[in-house]
């Protein structure tokens, strides 16, 4: 069975037009990524500079043998470095729990508590699936209005356009990493994610898994305001 090769253009015209066709193709693809940078203009500080807000909501980024990867490590790094420091009061935990040998939302509270993060300030949402479920669920769950998003920088922007359209007034730090292949395709994943995060931000699904709403972050303030 003969497999058909692609017919290429004969003609200068033919050629022209295929050009012209891979540019707007290109050109759409990239769309995506120009609204990330549009929307999130001035919303990426550091850990020195970032307003100080109640919340810090850290996105889960994989497990090792039951502990975070080296990514998601260095996210809590940040977080425990912002309570450190007061410019949060709690630190909200999103990740995957789907299954009951893995348990992201856990395994980022241990690692919290173990480098000064009290367990009483630390809430976990077990169903942050995605970036855009964690985001809804922060709002409509939790009851987070404003928070600081940490994330490596590939997926900041993302983090932040999606929470600011679920109704999360938020900024990003974007924790520095080496930029070798993990790195990289962390980049060209991203570019493909951030189609998936407009059409997010367009049609506004539900998350995976909403359920009810729960008082863990209006608990934690509380107990943050009293000093306890």
């Amino acid at each position: 069975m003969k497999i058909a090769r692609p017919r290429l253009p004969r003609t200068r015209t033919g050629w022209r037009r295929l050009t012209q066709a891979v540019m707007a193709v290109c050109a759409l693809a990239l769309l995506p990524s120009a609204w990330l940078h549009l929307v999130t203009d001035g919303r990426l500080r550091t850990t020195a500079d970032v307003p100080r807000s109640d919340v810090a909501v850290v996105f889960g980024a994989g497990l090792w043998n039951g502990e975070p990867s080296p990514y998601l490590a260095h996210r809590l790094d940040a977080a425990a470095e912002l309570y450190r420091a007061g410019r949060v009061k709690v630190v909200l935990v999103t990740g995957d729990n789907s299954r009951k040998e893995y348990d992201e939302p856990d395994a980022m509270r241990a690692y919290l508590t173990r480098h000064g993060v009290p367990d009483r300030r630390i809430v976990s949402d077990y169903a942050g699936f995605d970036t855009w479920d964690s985001c809804v669920r922060a709002k409509k769950i939790f009851g987070v209005d404003e928070a600081v998003l940490i994330s490596q920088g590939f997926h900041v922007r993302r983090a932040v356009a999606l929470c600011e359209e679920a109704g999360v007034r938020s900024y990003g730090v974007g924790v520095d990493e080496p930029h070798d292949a993990t790195w990289y395709s962390g980049e060209v994943r991203d570019v493909v994610a951030s189609g998936k995060a407009a059409l997010d931000a367009l049609l506004e699904p539900d998350p995976r898994f909403l359920g009810r709403r729960e008082p863990g972050v209006t608990r934690a303030l509380r107990d943050a305001r009293r000093g306890g």
